[in-house]
């Protein structure tokens, strides 16, 4: 796989990178960023991959998280993609869908139209995924999955369905139940069609419930705060909370008073999430 570097700048001692590449998945280029801290010039790391919420690209994490500091001292890679394709000329898909424009929901869509472009999900585990270590010195056992808001839905669904290729998960404010939110049910009737049966499948809440043991037995961390607007209507993460204690899956959801939705939130957790990463990241690299 060819891919091109766009833009390059020093972060803490290692480097933020842009690339762009073109997707056989996606059928259209496709970027990402990657910071690669100090140690990885001397041998492979581990790596988070980040999965940005609505109207954000590859670059919002890296720009207004603040997270590069501690990766770097922990020696860890972050990986970045984008949201959404771009430019795939489907009819609609500049239109408003309520939350923002081209907003991939990090799956593959199934109806006529959306189906051609909007495989998010094929291109995260069967292309990036992969790129990761041939590309760079990323360690491909000690890879861990994140995110934000449609982004956190995706890191939960994403690691639920593919298990063993993500080793730790975390989110912050993650849409929960998509099947029952307004969020959810635009986008999954718009990509997936109107058989809300099928919708399950991209559903963490649902997911949860179907697994018979816990999948992620050494934990997940959830943050939310109690002050987002979308709390109640859009993310329900009790719905979350409940479809893990039926199935045992430790799960810790810290609420927190006066934050809201956005990256000022992120911001002030980043490092709590980085660390619950690393620990269990070097249990796996232990075991």
């Amino acid at each position: 796989m060819t891919i091109s570097l766009i833009e390059e700048n020093k972060s803490f001692g290692g480097t933020v990178k842009i690339y762009e590449h073109a997707s056989r998945e996606i059928g259209l280029p496709t970027k990402f960023s990657v910071y690669l801290p100090p140690a990885a010039a001397k041998h492979r790391v581990p790596a988070l991959i980040w999965l940005a919420g609505l109207t954000c690209n590859e670059q919002t994490f890296m720009i207004k998280a603040g997270a590069q500091r501690l990766a770097s001292q922990l020696g860890m890679a972050i990986v970045t993609p984008d949201t959404s394709p771009r430019g795939a000329g489907v009819s609609g898909e500049e239109a408003d869908w309520d939350f923002g424009v081209g907003a991939g929901f990090y799956l593959d869509a199934t109806e006529p139209g959306w189906s051609k472009h909007y495989r998010m999900e094929s291109w995260l585990v069967r292309e990036l995924v992969p790129l990761m270590s041939t590309e760079f010195q990323i360690d491909p056992q000690r890879i861990g999955l994140f995110g934000h808001s449609m982004g956190g839905h995706g890191a939960l669904t994403l690691a639920l369905r593919h298990p063993g290729v993500f080793r730790t998960l975390s989110a912050f404010a993650p849409i929960s139940a998509p099947s029952e939110c307004p969020w959810g049910i635009k986008a999954f009737s718009g990509y997936l069609g109107t058989d809300t049966e099928t919708w399950k499948a991209h559903d963490a809440t649902a997911l949860m419930g179907r697994q018979a043991r816990a999948p992620y037995p050494k934990g997940i961390l959830i943050d939310q705060g109690l002050s987002d607007k979308f709390l109640t209507q859009q993310l329900m993460p009790e719905r979350f909370e409940v479809a893990c204690a039926a199935v045992g899956q430790p799960l810790t959801l810290r609420r927190h008073e006066g934050y809201d939705h956005g990256y000022f939130f992120i911001a002030s957790f980043i490092e709590d999430h980085l660390r619950f990463h690393w620990q269990g990241l070097e249990m796996t690299a232990n075991e």
